[in-house]
Order: structure tokens, then C-alpha cells, then sequence
């Protein structure tokens, strides 16, 4: 039986509005976007503005990998996770079947595929082990430095240089073993890759809905609001489940705009390749950057690249949602044993996801909706490592020192 509850909502807490903050960082964004669409193109503002959508979502839902998965793995809480499941369920349906088609609307439309082989397994797993160090995933790390966190500042510069040693090393990793890219929409067909990748993320909701309810006797209570419609709307925070369908909608936009689903780590390694070169490093001689694709990035703007551009607007995006919340208050003291486990983690994040082709952006959320295999070894093997990380993070003080 359904029971609706028609008790009057509680009155919404006030919000103290960071008015300076919410100007500046509102104004970067429309004369962000509209340099861009001078200097570059409509397309690369409106990506850019979409960034900023993603960072505002991101942002008032504190919608991370990281604190997710370490939650499932402590307390055995598993709503974070079905709500990722959730998200990449209602990208998959749309993204499936537009891949197959090829193109939409005169743009050719490319999937998150990858080789399924020993460089993703070992990049996922460095990943997940650095994420719990660093305290934020691809998206987490850019969001949380957007809402003011030098500690996640520290994660990022160590994420960039991980990224650019990762690009060094690549070609080595891509002559270990591997099978080629596997699309489940070709293998399968459209409603058989659709299916399958589903079920697969129903079968992950269900495990969490069951390991949830054995050690707590049921399924978590969604805390009460503390604001409601408009208010909450602008100020938030969001549920987690709006969220993610946000989140999916957004990156099916970025598909139809980009040409290619929401990436986040190459934009890392192609800012730390521009900053090597301009202090003297040859990178433009590394094999990576020979590449068609790196080599036009690296000798090209960097508004000219697509996940550069994001990036910035994830970041004001989220600057601006700080803002919104009253939360904008950048902390400045970083323990220096935090500080060393932000600089690993950062490190071990940037070289894993050079390896495996991705984060938890660009390879999960992105390549299971996209039907590529390496996005399902990518998420089985970073949650092993991420395993790992929750078991290193006392040691640095993170959860408290270990005794």
C-alpha cells in the first residue's frame, strides 16, 4: 500500500547568501562563456556552461565516488552507490542506442570504449587505492576545489603531475595483454547491450540493498530537508537521486554537443604537459603526444579542448553552488600528514587514470553507459583498490590516527 505523508513540510532553514562569491564567480561564468564562443566557438561555450550545470549539481548534492564507496565498505550504507547505479542506468538507454546510430543531427557521436586488459586493471586499481588518499574522485577532486578546499587543491596539482608521468609511460603498458575494445551494443545488439548493462547495474543496486539490510535490519532514511522548492532548488542540498539523473542528463548533452560522453582526467594531463613544455620538458617528443589526437591538443589552446573547458566549469560551477550555500570558505591550514596523503593519492590517481583510460567519469560512469566491457573492469577492480585506500587512510590521519 502506498501511505502519503500530508503533514505540512517543516519551515526552511535561511541560507546566508555568499553575495560576493555568487557575483564573481556568476559573472566568470557568462564572460567565461562568451571568450570562449569568441575565441573558439558556440560549441565549446555551451560545453563550458555545461560544466558549470555539472559543478552546481555535483556540488549541492555532494554527489562523489569516493565517500560512496568508503561508506558502503565502513558502515555498510549503500544509498551513494544506487544512486551511481541509478545514473548510469538512465545515461545507458540513451547513449546505447544513439552509439549505434552514429551520429545525431549531422555530429558524429564516438562511445567511451577502450581496451579490456592488464593496464586498466592495474591503472583502476592505483586509482581507487588514491582516491580514498586524495578524499575525492575526478569529478570529487574539481568540485571540492571549487567549493573552496586547498586540501583538494593539493589532490589536483599531484593529480596533474600523476597524469603527465602516466602519458610517459602508456605506450610501455599498452604492450602488456589486453583483448580490444568490446562494445556490448555491437555484440549484443541495442536492446541486448541495453539489457545486459542494466541487469548488471541492478545486480550491484541489489547487492548493496542486501548487505544494507543484514547489518542494519533495513534500508536508510533520507533525512529530512532542511529547505524546500526554490529555496532548496538554489541553495540546496539535492537528493542524491535527482542528482544523478541530472548528472546522466547532462552527459547525454555533452555527448550531442561533443561529440563524446563527459571525460574528465585528459584535460589533467594535457595542462600538466602544456606547464613541462613551457618550462623546457620535450614532451611534445613522448610517443602519447605524437598521437593525432594528444598532438593537436597540446599544440592548440587549451579552451580548444573539450575537457579543459569543462573542467573550468565544473569548478565555477561548483564556486558558485558554495555560494549559493553559504558554504564559500576556502581553509587554508593543511596537516601535514593530510598533505601527504592529498600529494599520493593525487599521484596515484593521475597515473591510474592515464592507464585505464579514464576515472570514475571517463571510464565508469561514461564507459559502462556507453556499453564498452573496460568500464565493468574498471569499476570491479578501482573498488578493490579503493578497499585498499580505506584501509591506508588511518595511517594518515584521515579517519583518525590508527592506534
Amino acid at each position: 500500500m502506498i501511505q502519503i505523508n500530508l503533514a505540512t513540510p517543516a519551515p526552511s532553514v535561511p541560507v546566508s547568501l555568499d553575495k560576493g562569491p555568487v557575483i564573481f564567480v556568476g559573472l566568470a561564468l557568462v564572460l567565461g562563456a562568451l571568450a570562449i564562443g569568441e575565441a573558439i566557438s558556440m560549441r565549446q561555450a555551451l560545453l563550458f556552461l555545461i560544466g558549470g550545470l555539472l559543478g552546481l549539481t555535483l556540488y549541492h548534492a555532494s554527489f562523489g565516488f569516493t565517500g560512496g564507496w568508503r561508506r558502503f565498505v565502513v558502515e555498510r550504507r549503500g544509498n551513494a552507490i544506487r544512486a551511481q547505479m541509478l545514473m548510469i542506468a538512465a545515461a545507458s538507454v540513451v547513449f546505447i542506442p544513439l552509439l549505434a546510430l552514429g551520429n545525431a543531427n549531422g555530429q558524429v557521436l564516438v562511445g567511451a570504449f577502450a581496451p579490456v586488459g592488464v593496464s586498466v586493471l592495474v591503472g583502476a586499481a592505483m586509482f581507487g587505492l588514491g582516491m580514498q588518499l586524495g578524499g575525492g574522485c575526478g569529478s570529487g577532486t574539481l568540485f571540492t576545489v571549487g567549493g573552496g578546499s586547498s586540501r583538494m587543491l593539493v589532490t589536483l596539482v599531484f593529480f596533474i603531475v600523476g597524469a603527465v608521468i602516466g602519458t610517459a609511460h602508456l605506450p610501455w603498458w599498452l604492450e602488456l595483454p589486453a583483448l580490444p575494445e568490446i562494445s556490448l551494443g555491437r555484440t549484443l545488439g541495442v536492446p541486448g547491450g541495453v539489457i545486459v548493462t542494466l541487469l548488471g547495474l541492478g545486480a550491484v543496486a541489489v547487492l548493496t540493498v542486501l548487505v544494507e539490510r543484514r547489518a542494519h535490519g533495513g534500508l536508510e532514511k533520507s533525512k529530512p530537508a532542511p529547505r524546500h522548492g526554490v529555496a532548496r532548488l538554489l541553495h540546496g542540498p539535492w537528493p542524491l537521486v535527482a542528482a544523478g539523473l541530472g548528472l546522466a542528463g547532462l552527459n547525454i548533452a555533452t555527448l550531442l554537443t561533443a561529440g563524446h560522453p563527459w571525460s574528465v582526467t585528459f584535460g589533467f594531463g594535457l595542462w600538466g604537459a602544456k606547464a613541462a613544455q613551457a618550462v623546457g620538458v620535450p614532451v611534445e617528443t613522448w610517443a602519447f603526444w605524437s598521437w593525432p589526437g594528444p598532438a593537436k591538443a597540446l599544440g592548440s589552446s587549451v579552451l580548444a579542448d573539450v575537457t579543459s573547458v569543462m573542467n573550468f566549469g565544473i569548478i565555477l560551477g561548483a564556486a558558485l553552488a558554495a555560494g549559493l550555500a553559504g558554504k564559500f570558505a576556502p581553509k587554508v591550514h593543511v596537516p601535514f600528514a593530510s598533505f601527504l596523503a592529498a600529494a599520493i593519492g593525487g599521484v596515484l590517481m593521475g597515473y591510474g587514470a592515464r592507464l585505464s583510460f579514464g576515472c570514475n567519469v571517463g571510464a565508469l560512469f561514461s564507459g559502462i553507459a556507453s556499453g564498452s566491457v573496460h568500464g565493468w573492469l574498471w569499476f570491479a577492480s578501482a573498488f578493490v583498490g579503493s578497499l585498499g585506500g580505506v584501509a591506508l587512510r588511518p595511517l594518515f590521519g584521515l579517519d583518525g590516527f590508527k592506534k
